[in-house]
C-alpha cells in the first residue's frame, strides 16, 4: 500500500488543501479533505450566498459575510405554546413571529432573526395554572427562560452581531427579557455590545395595531365568541400558514367567522393580515431605531 499527500493552493483563500489518496488492491479512491477551524472560518464562500432573514436558513459562512458587511442586529423572538380555543394551533405566537421578524428585519436593513424562541413561561406545571391546565401547552420558570436568554444572547455576541434585540408576542415573556436585558448591558458595560428589550413590541404593539385595523382598514369585531381569539391573531397566523387556524375544517361546519369577523374568502383575509403585520414591523422598528440612538420616550 502506499500514500500519497497532494497539496493545492487554491486562490482566493478558499483554502489549503491536504489530501491523503490511499491506494490499495481496490480501483477505488479514499479521498479525505481536513481543515483547520482557521482556516474554515477565513475560507470564501465557494458558491454563491443564499437568502433569508432567518440565521437557521443560513450558513455560517453567509452569516459571518454578513455581518462583515454590517448586518449586525440580530433580533431574537419569543413566542410560546399555548391554549388559544378551538380553532388556532398551540404555536400562535411562533406562527405570528415568522411573519413578522422577517419584516422587521429587512426594513431595519441591517438585521437578521434569530429562531423563534418556542418555549416561555405559561403558568405553573404543578399544580397547574393559567395555559399549563390545557394539553399541548408547555412552560418554563422564569429561572429557565432567563437561563435560555442569557445564552442566546452570549451567542449571538460571540459571533460578531453587536446589537441582540428582544421582542415577544406574550405577556409572560416581557419580564424575563426585560431582566436579561438589564443584566447584560451591565455585564458588558461600555463594551461595543449591546441588548434591547423593545417592550414596544407587544405593549403597546398589539394596541396600536388593533386600533389600526378598526381606524385605517374599516375592521371592527362586533361580537366575542369567548376563545382565547381575535381577528388579529388569527389574520398574522394566516399570513404565515391558513391551516394552523383549520379554515377549511371551520367552513365545513359553518364557523369561519371569529367574533362577528368572517375569515373568507381566504385570500382576502390573509391580505388584511399582510396590513396587519406591515403595520406592527414598522411601529416595531420606529421604536427600535429610538432605542438604537438613545431617544427612547
Amino acid at each position: 500500500m502506499k500514500t500519497y499527500r497532494l497539496f493545492g493552493n487554491f486562490k482566493r483563500g478558499i483554502c489549503v488543501w491536504a489530501t491523503s489518496l490511499v491506494v490499495a488492491h481496490s480501483p477505488h479512491l479514499l479521498a479525505q479533505v481536513v481543515f483547520t477551524d482557521d482556516e474554515l472560518l477565513a475560507a470564501e464562500r465557494p458558491i454563491a450566498a443564499g437568502q433569508s432573514f432567518w440565521m437557521e436558513e443560513l450558513t455560517f459562512m453567509e452569516i459571518r459575510d454578513l455581518i462583515a458587511d454590517g448586518v449586525t442586529t440580530v433580533i431574537v423572538p419569543t413566542g410560546g405554546i399555548e391554549e388559544n380555543g378551538p380553532y388556532l394551533a398551540t404555536g400562535k405566537h411562533n406562527l405570528i413571529l415568522e411573519a413578522i421578524c422577517p419584516a422587521i428585519a429587512e426594513k431595519l436593513g441591517n438585521a437578521l432573526c434569530a429562531p423563534v424562541v418556542k418555549f416561555v413561561p405559561q403558568g405553573n406545571i404543578d399544580p397547574p395554572s393559567g395555559a399549563m391546565k390545557f394539553p399541548g401547552s408547555i412552560s418554563l420558570t422564569a429561572a429557565t427562560y432567563e437561563a435560555l436568554l442569557t445564552d442566546i444572547a452570549l451567542s449571538l455576541g460571540q459571533a460578531g452581531f453587536t446589537d441582540i434585540v428582544l421582542i415577544g408576542d406574550s405577556g409572560g415573556n416581557q419580564r424575563g427579557m426585560a431582566n436579561v436585558a438589564a443584566a447584560l448591558t451591565a455585564q458588558w458595560g461600555d463594551g461595543d455590545k449591546r441588548i434591547h428589550y423593545v417592550r414596544e413590541f407587544y405593549d403597546p404593539g398589539w394596541v396600536e395595531t388593533e386600533q389600526f385595523t378598526e381606524r385605517e382598514l374599516g375592521v371592527a369585531e362586533s361580537t366575542h365568541d369567548g376563545y382565547h381569539d381575535d381577528i388579529w391573531v388569527t389574520a398574522m397566523m394566516m399570513v404565515t400558514d391558513p391551516d394552523q387556524v383549520r379554515v377549511s375544517q371551520r367552513i365545513d361546519a359553518g364557523l369561519a367567522s371569529i367574533n362577528g369577523i368572517s375569515i373568507v374568502p381566504v385570500e382576502e383575509f390573509v391580505e388584511l393580515g399582510e396590513q396587519m403585520v406591515e403595520f406592527r414591523a414598522g411601529f416595531t422598528v420606529d421604536a427600535i431605531r429610538r432605542i438604537l440612538s438613545g431617544s427612547r420616550d
